[in-house]
């Protein structure tokens, strides 16, 4: 079972996850020390797996094995939904590809709850999880964002914002972007501004807690409509490439919305 477990206050776990923290057999944690808080505040007592980054590979395979042999195992990460930028994926992969059935208890989600609270547009998004430390890496992954218009999600960890702050302004300008700190806890925030003041405000002091930056898109460039004259003057482009007439009114009618009778009729005059 995955189970999504709170992002800061203990409060927001939910009934469902409690039982499912009761009934298994053990809990496959991303950090037992972080987990057992969980476990002593709900008064719970459950043996537990270490399963990380590091020891993914190894573990995931006993993991599996003991659910093949009639163990339940509940997946959690450090706060939130396991598998979401998290090595827990791996995880959940191999049990797909094993047979193993598994089952998802929703929870707290850091990345939903930021961009919920920070008013900007939320039809249409990307979640880009952490940027990378290396510098040539980050930006890398941040010029391949340049013409994106949705609004794009960003986590990232407090002695890395200044500098990801930096590049995030110098490829994108003035562009909106909601810091939103400390999910759920005392000290949350949300701090709307722009991408060179944020810059500017956090070249040298940074900021405490767990960060999520909520960066709206590029903007929307809307296209005039082509005219009729405008039309015809492409269909003459591909006559005099060698397209029939016909063909040309069509093609350009799909191409810019005009009729192709009134393409087709201020063409044939010219001839």
């Amino acid at each position: 079972m995955i189970v999504g477990t709170p992002i800061g206050n203990l409060g927001d776990l939910s009934p469902r996850a409690l039982q499912a923290l009761r009934d298994c057999d053990f809990i496959a944690a991303e950090d037992t020390r972080v987990t057992i808080k969980i476990l002593n505040h709900f008064e719970l007592k459950k043996p537990m797996v270490s399963y990380f980054e590091h020891n993914r590979f190894e573990k995931g395979e006993q993991i599996a094995a003991r659910i093949i042999g009639g163990e339940t195992c509940a997946l959690v990460t450090d706060a939130g939904m396991p598998a979401v930028s998290d090595p827990g994926e791996d995880l959940v992969r191999l049990c797909h590809k094993l047979g193993i059935k598994v089952e998802v208890i929703p929870g707290p989600s850091a990345f939903v709850a930021a961009l919920a609270v920070s008013g900007m547009p939320a039809g249409r998004f990307t979640f880009e999880g952490f940027l990378s430390v290396n510098k040539l890496s980050r930006r890398e992954h941040i010029h391949s964002l340049l013409d994106e218009k949705r609004t794009m999600i960003f986590y990232e960890a407090p002695h890395k914002l200044p500098s990801t702050l930096k590049d995030l302004a110098a490829a994108f300008g003035e562009r909106k972007v909601a810091i939103v700190r400390e999910i759920t806890k005392i000290y949350e925030e949300v701090i709307l501004t722009t991408l060179p003041a944020a810059a500017q405000r956090f070249a040298e002091t940074g900021l405490k807690g767990e960060i999520v930056l909520i960066i709206e898109g590029a903007p929307v460039v809307e296209e005039e409509p082509q005219t009729l004259e405008s039309a015809v003057e492409l269909a003459r482009g591909l006559m005099k490439e060698g397209l029939a007439l016909n063909d040309s009114a069509k093609q350009v009618a799909k191409l810019t919305g005009q009729k192709k009778g009134d393409i087709y009729k201020m063409l044939h005059q010219e001839e």
